[in-house]
């Protein structure tokens, strides 16, 4: 009797699998897991004093209903400070009106050109926090629009004194313009979900712009603001140095908005390969691998090199869960999802490359470690692209 062997899959086929196996389950785990959390029933003895620190620059168009919304989430126990480093700063005028339409809440502004470091939002947080004359400090970026339990839900875990920081995922809020549309898709399909895969996968290190709360005690145990007067990602060196001090940090439950303004491709790609190219720095090898988040694309690079049934299978699995997803995001229509997922790919690939990014009048250098020291001597903008 004559046994034949099962033929054995080539390259191509085993490539193809591969590929989309990979992408389907990640596609299938940022659908569906959710922020993992650890429950504390912690309560403060009292209601502890709250300043909520907010630098901010220029005009922007939904600064008002930004403030507008902060200020509804404040009571008695919470002062806003607003920075500016310049008196005629175009954010001022807004401050005051958002200070006359909220009598009731106190709302500070401080004006104070102090440069304390390279990364000119920290220094004007220094100098906001000089002033502060709360137990709990929330630094917040001035693009976040927040719910009405904004402080007490964001404040509420760090009664527990195992937790260091707290802080806040975002939804983006796109203009009508469809650069807005595509950058608001960047934080809901890709961001937001990939947090949540690493929330699983044991990453502890979180830290977002859009909103960080902690104690004095706890800013001062990691070295104070002027630890991180020098970095970029000064958010996530905050979340690191709470991590090395041996607190966790919390992913709120609370889920604030941020403002995508970017109108066109230009200034969107700038935004997005910013953020890719200080995601690289802080973690170049786990970047490197993030290729397969970008769901689309890999599955019809897997159908190129192998389309027999249990590819396709695959594949199938891979494009309902990236349905899924898109439904998540308030910007669901689906035709946008080839068109999100190939842009994010070509980023990716373009990030690899290049050692400064540009934030709003400054260039800074990408480092990987707090203790770096920034160069005096920076490119100009034109030498990121």
């Amino acid at each position: 009797m004559m046994l034949i062997a099962p033929a054995m899959p080539d390259l191509f086929e085993v490539v193809g699998v591969t590929l989309a196996g990979l992408a389907s389950v990640y596609a299938l785990a940022a659908w569906l897991l959710p922020v993992r959390r650890r429950e504390s029933h912690a309560t403060f003895e009292r209601p502890p004093r709250v300043s909520v620190l907010k630098p901010l620059y220029g005009f922007e168009a939904q600064l008002e209903a930004n403030l507008s919304s902060l200020a509804r989430a404040a009571d008695g126990n919470v002062e806003i400070l607003c920075g500016v480093r310049d008196p005629n700063d175009a954010a001022l005028a807004v401050v005051e009106r958002v200070k006359a339409n909220y009598p009731q809440c106190q709302i500070r502004i401080v004006v104070d050109p102090r440069v304390h470091g390279h990364n000119l939002k920290v220094s004007n947080v220094i100098n906001l926090f000089e002033r502060a004359k709360g137990e709990i400090l929330i630094i917040a970026d001035s693009d976040i629009q927040v719910p009405e339990n904004y402080i007490s839900g964001v404040i509420a875990p760090l009664a527990d004194p195992a937790i260091g920081l707290v802080t806040c995922l975002y939804r983006g809020r796109a203009r009508s313009e469809f650069a807005s549309r595509i950058g608001s898709l960047f934080v809901d399909s890709w961001f937001m979900p990939s947090v949540r895969v690493a929330s699983h996968l044991g990453e502890r290190s979180f830290g977002f712009g859009s909103t960080l709360a902690l104690t004095r005690e706890t800013l001062a145990a990691i070295g104070g603001l002027a630890a991180v007067k020098d970095q970029l990602a000064d958010d996530y060196w905050i979340g690191e140095l709470v991590h090395r001090i041996g607190l966790r940090t919390e992913l709120s439950r609370v889920v604030v908005t941020t403002d995508i303004a970017e109108s066109d491709f230009r200034a969107l790609w700038s935004r997005e390969i910013r953020w890719m190219r200080t995601i690289r720095s802080l973690n170049p090898i786990g970047y490197s691998a993030t290729f397969i988040t970008h769901t689309l694309p890999m599955l019809v690079l897997a159908l190129l090199f192998d389309h027999g049934d249990l590819t396709l299978a695959i594949v199938a699995i891979g494009v309902c869960a990236r349905i899924g997803l898109q439904r998540q995001a308030p910007e669901s229509a689906l035709w946008l999802m080839p068109v999100r997922d190939t842009l994010s790919l070509i980023e990716w690939a373009a990030a690899l490359v290049g050692r400064t990014v540009t934030w709003r009048d400054s260039t800074l250098a990408l480092q990987s470690d707090p203790t770096a020291i920034a160069s005096a001597s920076l490119p100009n903008e034109a030498d990121l692209l």
